[in-house]
């Protein structure tokens, strides 16, 4: 390296070399021209020499220009190449912010969907968490109720009043609240859990509730045949006793129908009289107490409600003819104010047939006045147009 006026070459750079080489030949020619002065040449060879020197010059001058050139046009190549390599790297930094904007958008949107998705996810977790929760809460629930049930059925007198309710409950879905009474007193003086008003025939007819659960659950847990004929025997003596008691208390001649029906608050215990106990139901047909479940005991309610109803329209057939001839009379006045209506409708429709023809005469007459025409008017004789109905 090299400092020349606080600007710093390199050796191996064209310029330098070319100021160098300049330097040399300069100390050549020097060297040259004392020589030639010690030697006292002629001043012809030196004349000569100096032409050749000065020939020489001129080509290193040239050699010197040229390569001075070539300098310029070398750093202006590297002007271009550092500029097509500013404007590339600008291009390519472009380009990558670019892309990084898009993937920094694609995974915002990304990240947003899946934030999304996760409260959606969580709040769809968290309902079903509640729903859990309260089926759970129901769970638990219903294991306190059968808990409930399993304790009210253990005791007779609880028992009877599950049963009574129930009946209640189907009654009173079944039958209009004036067709029965509950806990009825009888002239006997035996209360009936539900006495239904029918018409006679048949009459009055009682519904007792009656629970046999201790023997079916007997029957049920019967462990070998001694014990299921055992609990067998004790089942047909609960319902005929309770077949009995219903046959005695509630079937009064002259009082109540010739029958009465027990109710039986379990489908099960029915159907296992039904399927394995035939006897007792014939006793029971015998006896005219008629067994029933919450089944069949709504359709028997359903067949009363019927009787009823046919028992109610025949009291009131007078009543539904009285009503009847009022309405036909009532028709009759409708007919007769509709016919006046007509003929106030035709007068109307002849006055505005009238008032039409006369609209038009005077829009004619206007347009003739319009147009100075006077010659079909008559001084003093306007024409004048009836209105039709102008009567009434």
């Amino acid at each position: 390296m090299i400092t020349l006026g606080g600007q710093t070459y390199a050796l191996d750079d064209p310029a330098v070399m070319a100021v160098a080489a300049l330097i040399v030949l300069a100390l050549v020619v020097i060297l040259l021209v004392m020589t030639l002065r010690r030697a006292g040449r002629s001043a012809q060879v030196t004349e000569l020499m100096a032409q050749q020197i000065a020939g020489q010059m001129g080509q290193l001058g040239n050699r010197v220009q040229l390569l001075s050139d070539g300098q310029h046009q070398l750093a202006g190549g590297l002007t271009h190449v550092s500029d097509a390599q500013a404007a590339s790297q600008a291009q390519m930094l472009r380009l990558m912010e670019e892309r990084l904007a898009k993937v920094t958008e694609t995974m915002s949107t990304n990240l947003s969907s899946s934030a999304r998705n996760t409260a959606q996810s969580l709040g769809e977790l968290q309902q079903r968490l509640k729903t859990i929760d309260k089926a759970q809460e129901n769970i638990t629930k219903l294991s306190g109720d059968v808990l409930s049930l399993q304790d009210i059925l253990s005791n007779k007198q609880t028992r009877g009043a599950f049963g009574e309710i129930q009946l209640r409950d189907i009654v009173s879905k079944a039958l209009p609240p004036d067709s029965y009474a509950l806990q009825a007193t009888l002239s006997n003086g035996k209360r009936a859990d539900c006495l239904i008003h029918l018409p006679n025939p048949p009459g009055p007819i009682v519904i007792d509730s009656k629970f046999p659960l201790e023997a079916y659950e007997a029957l049920r847990a019967a462990k070998d045949d001694r014990a299921g004929v055992e609990a067998a025997r004790l089942f047909r003596a609960a319902v005929r006793t309770h077949i009995k008691a219903i046959s005695e208390k509630y079937i009064l001649e002259g009082e109540t129908a010739d029958g009465a029906l027990m109710f039986l608050p379990s489908e099960a215990v029915y159907a296992e009289l039904h399927a394995n106990f035939s006897d007792l139901v014939q006793a029971s047909f015998t006896a005219r107490v008629w067994i029933v479940s919450p089944t069949t005991c709504m359709a028997t309610l359903n067949t009363m409600r019927a009787i009823l109803k046919d028992a109610r329209m025949r009291e009131q057939a007078g009543a539904i003819r009285t009503a009847l001839r009022q309405l036909h009379r009532d028709l009759e006045l409708v007919v007769e104010r509709v016919d006046k209506l007509n003929t106030h409708f035709s007068q109307a429709r002849g006055d505005l047939e009238g008032i039409s023809v006369a609209a038009e005469r005077a829009g004619k007459r206007a347009a003739r006045l319009d147009s100075f025409d006077f010659g079909d008017q008559v001084e003093g004789a306007p024409e004048i147009v009836p209105i039709a109905g102008s009567g009434n």
